[in-house]
């Protein structure tokens, strides 16, 4: 039946477009001959065919421009009057006697236009004749575009009225008059256009219709162009009668269209100076129209206008407009009961975005705004439309950008409440992007209140929510997250340390209610943060500065308490390195109590918690490590520590790695330093210890695989003794070496295919050691001397 439909209209184009060819032929020929008469009546049976109701509006279009291409060449016939030989007063009365209305009132608008042009009688008098002639068509779409082609064979004699009688107010008001006339009219036709048919036909008559809005706006771009239309004349003539019309046509296309249209033709100061007039007709609006686009487009305007002239600042201020923007949304919210949440929204964040380019120092409006939104929210507590959601992360974003500092959001009380609204998930998005802010543009929180806020902001990342816990989150996407509140932590400063240790109570406050699995990932910035501190509270002598409030014992004390923390996770080797961390602070601080706690802390989760085998190994050794560069221990307390590094050292439970750190614990009894220990005969024992641990190696790997392990552990051991040797280290002998190096000889010679090439690399390399230091000379030479290799 469309298919049909569309068949029918290109035959009756095809026919219109046929008999206006026609007659323009006989036209022509008669307006070769100069015969006025027989020129006016082929013209009229030519603009005849504008008559047909069978065409949609584009096709009417086609037809109208095809004769509307024949007028132009007749007006240029009518101008000449030596031609036909009849004056132009006698041809405005002719063509008045045209047998149809519709084809003389197209004559007689062409001959009109000549008339106005010879200035023998005011163009006013002939403009005010032919609007109210023109009324005789009423029929939709013949009217619109009669009225169109009025529109624009006056278009230039508006103009050049306009120029000719500058300051003339009684003449412009005419031209102003004649054009609201003619726009008004035009408007009234447009909206009548009927839609008829099937929906998908209706759909394509809709759109064809807008196509001819531009009609209509023409005549609001030909106001915008006569100079004599200033802001006085715009704010009491043109703005009201058009917003009368714009209001009364109650069509929804219609409103949307001459909204924008008067938005975008007329200059950016008439739009700030009739703010309340414009903005006053919002609500009156059928519930259908867009507002939001067309208040957001209203706006644009005037931030663009505010950002490319800043001298106009203090007219927005004087004028009030942020607050009759607001106002005015406020109502149009209320008036439109039904409109979706989303729409509401959308004008909030272009109300932001305009006081933000306007006003970005009034961070009271920003939070008037966002107080303005939550109220809007107050009805649902989380948001489940997906459209809406990402308009309040549009609108939470906005001050971030503008500002590039989280600090000043944090300054607004309504952010927070805003983000109360938002779905768990959407929350932990707008919570990154609040890190990602503030790692981007290097901010710094700098108190406890200002911690406590923006940890309220990002609590979707630090706690569980309401109903969704760890397990249901997605592993990576859980650890990028926390390791993004980690980097967030150590941007959490204050020189000062009293306050600085406040922040690091604050933050304690917050993430232990994260949750066992958060606080690997949470509690060790937060501890080195702490650190940091017990280190800047040392004057450049080492001593410690005490201070009122922030003294280091009591961090230690909020040290102890944070890893303590991390037994309900459990994350024992975790725990261990913190402990170790903070017994080497401790150290520093000269704090041989505090210090012996932690190791003791230390040794107690090494002995309950670490099982793994691998795990004891890398622990043992990060003890060792640790207890060698300590110089805060005395005697007794060394002792005791020593020997439980020592006694663990040997119950590994892999020889080679028993045999690794026992002759690690070498080095707790000589530190190479002016006062460190320098116990010797404990070396060695460490080292014939090790010794016979390796033999036990050797031996066991000849009862399983039937021949001797690798000598690497020889060669490690010999390279222990070469160091001590070196560091003058008396109960280390050259005899001892040369006993090392001949049993490792003989191991490699009489195992040679179990050895290994690496074994036998090691041990080359280090015979050319000891080879290069007897060539070198000197004191060290002539000890190496008596080695032979």
């Amino acid at each position: 039946m469309l298919s049909v439909a569309i068949e029918d209209e290109e035959k009756w184009l095809a026919e219109g477009i046929a008999g206006i060819q026609h007659n323009a032929f006989y036209m022509h020929q008669a307006v070769d001959a100069n015969n006025l008469r027989e020129a006016l009546k082929y013209s009229a049976l030519m603009l005849s065919e504008l008559r047909t109701s069978k065409l949609s509006p584009h096709r009417y279009y086609e037809l109208y421009m095809r004769a509307f291409d024949e007028l132009r060449m007749l007006e240029i016939f009518f101008k000449d009057e030596s031609r036909h030989g009849v004056t132009v007063v006698d041809l405005y009365e002719l063509v008045q006697h045209a047998g149809n209305i519709l084809p003389r009132l197209y004559l007689l608008c062409t001959v009109g236009s000549v008339y106005m042009k010879s200035k023998e009688v005011p163009a006013k008098e002939i403009l005010k004749d032919l609007v109210e002639m023109c009324r005789g068509v009423q029929h939709p779409l013949r009217g619109l575009f009669l009225r169109n082609y009025l529109a624009q064979v006056s278009r230039d004699i508006l103009l050049d009225i306009n120029s000719e009688c500058e300051g003339d107010a009684d003449t412009v008001m005419e031209a102003v008059e004649f054009v609201l006339q003619n726009f008004t009219e035009m408007n009234k036709l447009w909206v009548r256009i009927q839609l008829q048919g099937p929906a998908r036909l209706r759909e394509k008559q809709e759109k064809e219709r807008s196509e001819l809005r531009d009609l209509v706006g023409k005549n609001l771009h030909v106001l915008s162009q006569i100079e004599g239309v200033d802001l006085e004349m715009y704010k009491q003539t043109v703005l009201p009668r058009v917003l009368e019309q714009v209001v009364n046509c109650k069509d929804e296309l219609s409103q949307y269209y001459l909204m924008d249209c008067i938005i975008q033709v007329f200059p950016d100061e008439y739009h700030l100076q009739t703010l309340e007039t414009l903005l006053g007709v919002c609500p009156q609006l059928q519930a259908t129209v867009d507002i939001r686009m067309v208040l957001s487009q209203l706006m644009d305007r005037l931030s663009n206008y505010a950002v490319s002239n800043a001298d106009v600042i203090p007219e927005f201020l004087h004028v009030e407009a942020f607050a009759k923007l607001s106002n005015a949304i406020g109502k149009v919210i209320e008036a439109q009961v039904d409109m979706p949440i989303v729409g509401a929204i959308t004008l909030y964040v272009s109300l932001l975005s305009f006081t933000l380019r306007v006003h970005p120092d009034r961070l009271d409006y920003v939070d008037q705004i966002l107080g303005a939104c939550v109220k809007k929210l107050s009805s649902q507590p989380k948001l489940e439309d997906t459209r809406a959601t990402k308009q309040i992360v549009v609108l939470l974003s906005a001050p971030l950008e503008k500002y590039n500092d989280i600090v000043t959001a944090l300054t607004l009380s309504n952010y927070p409440r805003v983000m109360d609204h938002l779905d768990n998930a959407t929350n932990k998005v707008m919570a990154m992007v609040i890190i990602q802010s503030i790692m981007k543009n290097n901010s710094c929180i700098s108190t406890a209140d200002k911690v406590d806020v923006l940890f309220e902001l990002i609590k979707g990342l630090i706690k569980d929510l309401e109903e969704v816990t760890v397990d249901e989150l997605d592993e990576e996407d859980f650890k990028e997250e926390q390791n993004s509140v980690a980097r967030l932590l150590h941007m959490l400063h204050n020189d000062d340390p009293v306050e600085m240790l406040e922040i690091i109570c604050a933050v304690k406050k917050h993430i232990l209610c994260g949750g066992p699995n958060r606080l690997p990932f949470t509690v060790p910035p937060l501890i080195f943060s702490a650190l940091n501190l017990i280190r800047r509270l040392q004057n450049q002598n080492g001593d410690v500065v005490e201070e009122m409030h922030a003294t280091p014992k009591k961090i230690f004390q909020i040290l102890n308490q944070l890893i303590e923390a991390l037994s309900s996770v459990p994350a024992p080797e975790l725990a261990l390195r913190l402990y170790l961390e903070c017994a080497e602070a401790a150290n520093d601080c000269d704090l041989e109590p505090v210090a012996y706690e932690f190791f003791t802390q230390a040794f107690i989760i090494y002995e309950e918690d670490i099982s793994d085998s691998k795990a004891q190994v890398t622990a043992i050794h990060l003890i060792i490590g640790t207890l060698q560069r300590m110089n805060v221990f005395g005697i007794e307390n060394r002792d005791t520590l020593t020997h439980k590094a020592t006694g663990y050292s040997a119950k590994l439970l892999k020889k080679p790695d028993q045999c690794r750190a026992v002759y690690a614990c070498s080095h707790l009894f000589w530190v190479d330093d002016p006062e460190g220990i320098k116990d010797g005969e404990r070396v060695l024992l460490c080292l014939k210890r090790a010794l016979r641990i390796a033999n036990a190696a050797q031996q066991m790997a000849t009862v399983t695989r039937g021949s001797s392990g690798p000598v690497t552990l020889f060669v490690e051991i010999l390279n222990k003794y070469l160091y001590y040797f070196e560091k003058g280290n008396q109960q280390i002998t050259t005899a001892a070496i040369q006993g090392l190096i001949e049993l490792i000889t003989t191991e490699l010679q009489s195992d040679l295919p179990s050895a290994g090439p690496s074994s036998d690399a090691f041990f080359t390399s280090t015979l050319r050691y000891i080879q290069f230091q007897k060539q070198k000379g000197g004191v060290m030479g002539e000890r190496y001397d008596s080695i032979k290799v």
